[in-house]
């Protein structure tokens, strides 16, 4: 299990409670989404995976194989390094070109051979249909463009997790659905994928683990989630 909360309390930095007594399991390979609508508890849960932000208390709390209520400040980076992040605002570097943003990863996690960084952005530039922008700067590229890239960013060093959060935010849904079937693919082949989303007919289109934050807590929702009653505010 890469993912596993036992009642687990999630404070924003403020001190105020946004979940409390969070159950949440997460396998290898699963497609999972988190729902709810805004400032419901989304992005604090999935800070809480990245250690951007402290789980205040837990009976458990474990992600890839590394418990979280002991986790030291040192220790972040490696566990960092096991998973890839995904964000709605792509946080591509404006001041180089796609390669070298690749490259400035690759370089930052270890990789010395030049010949072999060169190799594995070319894989990873390929796997999400990117291969001709290398030498393009991220101005030069579409919003859908930018976050394929940013998809290629966080799968460089072949995590078993990656977190996105609102990752087809800014997207037209004709690109939605090219990211979406980007992520699906991914996680066919055994990394696991944890993504907040207001984009409900995805959850139709792309079908996978629904968990719905509402009035406070975290809630699987199994079954037709289509026929209860989610509040219009989750789905814009």
């Amino acid at each position: 299990m890469l993912i596993n909360y036992k009642k687990a309390n999630i404070d924003q930095i403020d001190g105020r409670r946004v979940l409390a007594d969070v159950d949440f399991e997460v396998d290898d390979g699963a497609f999972v989404y988190i729902i709810g609508k805004v400032g419901s508890g989304k992005s604090s849960l999935l800070k809480t995976i990245y250690n951007e932000l402290d789980i205040d208390e837990a009976d458990g709390a474990v992600v890839l194989d590394t418990d979280m209520m002991t986790l030291k400040r040192k220790q972040v980076p490696a566990l960092r390094r096991q998973m890839g992040i995904v964000f709605q605002d792509f946080q591509l570097l404006s001041d180089r070109t796609v390669y070298k943003n690749l490259s400035f990863v690759l370089k930052a996690t270890g990789w010395k051979d030049k010949t072999n960084r060169r190799k594995r952005i070319e894989e990873v530039l390929s796997l999400v249909g990117m291969s001709d922008k290398a030498d393009k700067m991220p101005h030069e590229l579409s919003g859908g463009e930018q976050q394929r890239i940013a998809i290629a960013r966080a799968i460089l060093n072949s995590p078993r997790l990656i977190v996105a959060d609102e990752p087809t935010g800014n997207l037209d849904p004709e690109t939605a659905t090219g990211i979406m079937e980007l992520f699906k693919g991914i996680s066919e082949k055994g990394t696991a994928v944890v993504m907040s989303t207001h984009n409900m007919p995805l959850l139709d289109q792309f079908p996978g683990i629904v968990y719905r934050c509402h009035e406070g807590r975290l809630e699987e929702i199994t079954g037709d989630y289509n026929k209860m009653q989610i509040s219009a505010e989750e789905s814009v």
